[in-house]
């Protein structure tokens, strides 16, 4: 049916730019066909953080503070397993991903929903957060650009959620995938709130910017102490990433932002 809307998986509705095509292909002719470092190749993760610099201000050392994985969903089963312990509460805004609470669930967490309405025009309520505080609670999971709803979080609701995270000694996953795709507008990253790097492991990846759904290269940037843990989970789980997938990424960072802004 031609009227109807899917609200399920956000599969970009173009293909992967033909020189991100070339430059996965060039590293399978070139050798690239190992394990790479577990963290990711060196070069992926410092245009990472160039990335995030440039567009952000906000600071990561590839060398420590990045981790490439096998796209945002690795990533957020590494995070949820790295830092829950059985019964930690996670509030996550709803509607939202379909993996979100699944994912504290089989970390052993308890996902808590915090419900968005239409007349907000599904903004995240801070003071619905506030109040169900409860001494179990250890993480706020956001995202945005919202997964289904396309609601972009404002400056004003960010900041009331960096000083509920701060008052009360919480953590904060942030999910910004769709970071690119915003119109009439700026995205902001949480993390660069003032005080906010220490306490916030930011989640981003390609599939939706440079239309790479099936390559499965994401990444998550922390503070050291924070994504040492990840690390230990992924080096057992998955070892690496796709090596093919991390270069052709590191062609899409390098020589992608007229793609991304023709696919705008």
């Amino acid at each position: 049916m031609d009227d109807v809307i899917s609200l399920g998986i956000g599969e970009p509705d173009f293909a992967t730019p033909q020189h991100i095509l070339d430059a996965g292909i060039r590293s399978l002719q070139a050798g690239e066909t190992h394990y790479t470092s577990n963290a990711g190749i060196y070069a992926l993760r410092a245009a990472i953080a160039e990335h995030l610099q440039r567009l952000y201000g906000i600071s990561y050392d590839p060398d420590s503070e990045i981790i490439v994985t096998v796209g945002v969903s690795e990533a957020l089963y590494l995070v949820m397993n790295a830092i829950l312990d059985p019964g930690d509460e996670v509030f996550i805004p709803t509607p939202c991903f379909v993996s979100y609470q699944a994912e504290v669930i089989l970390a052993g967490g308890i996902p808590v929903e915090i419900p968005s309405r239409v007349e907000d025009d599904f903004q995240l309520r801070p003071e619905a957060l506030e109040a169900a505080i409860t001494p179990q609670t250890k993480v706020i999971f956001i995202g945005y650009p919202s997964n289904p709803t396309g609601a972009v979080a404002s400056r004003e609701t960010l900041l009331e959620v960096a000083r509920i995270a701060k008052a009360h000694d919480l953590l904060v996953i942030s999910d910004e995938i769709y970071d690119r795709l915003v119109y009439g507008t700026e995205h902001l990253c949480f993390a660069a709130l003032q005080d906010m790097k220490k306490r916030t492991i930011t989640l981003g990846g390609f599939s939706k910017s440079y239309a790479m759904t099936g390559w499965r290269v994401g990444y998550a940037c922390a503070p050291e102490e924070l994504l040492q843990g990840l690390v230990r989970i992924h080096q057992y789980t998955v070892m690496s990433a796709p090596t093919i997938s991390q270069f052709a990424a590191l062609e899409a960072l390098k020589h992608g932002e007229d793609d991304v802004a023709e696919m705008r």
